[in-house]
């Protein structure tokens, strides 16, 4: 039986970011699909289209126009049928007032955006392969930020 696929969904606005990203997705060499969305109000058209597929996790990006990640984050976790979804916060940012934001408005991971290849490579390995049920029932602030 073939292993069912793995739903990654990213919002980011920033083209280089998002080909980066699936770049490195795509070299783990796991059966992942990622779908890629260009700001948070796209993001939260995406979620809400029936049809399209749930997603495992939704790395979202902070600094976007039209609808920012915090705004998206605070409307995910308060639809019911959206607040489930792990969400990996994953960002230029190193601003304490966004990840105390982010972990306390229910984000599930913070990744600080690496600039290097491999890095962001072993990176999405680490949170692609995550027991996200554990890290959802687990959730604490020392192990909130994603260090590689």
């Amino acid at each position: 039986m073939a292993q069912d696929q793995i739903h990654v969904l990213l919002a980011d606005d920033d083209e280089d970011d998002r080909l980066f990203f699936s770049d490195a997705i795509h070299q783990l060499n796991l059966n992942t699909v990622v779908h890629a969305v260009e700001d948070g109000e796209e993001l939260m058209n995406w979620l809400r289209k029936e049809g399209n597929p749930r997603p495992h996790v939704v790395f979202l990006d902070l600094n976007m126009p039209k609808k920012g990640g915090i705004e998206c984050l605070e409307e995910i976790k308060k639809c019911p049928h959206l607040k489930e979804l792990s969400v990996a916060i994953y960002s230029t940012s190193s601003s304490q007032k966004d990840i105390e934001d982010s972990f306390v408005l229910g984000a599930n991971i913070y990744i600080k955006k690496p600039n290097d290849f491999n890095v962001l490579k072993k990176a999405m390995g680490k949170v692609i392969s995550m027991n996200w049920q554990f890290c959802t029932s687990g959730l604490n602030k020392e192990s909130f930020i994603l260090n590689v």
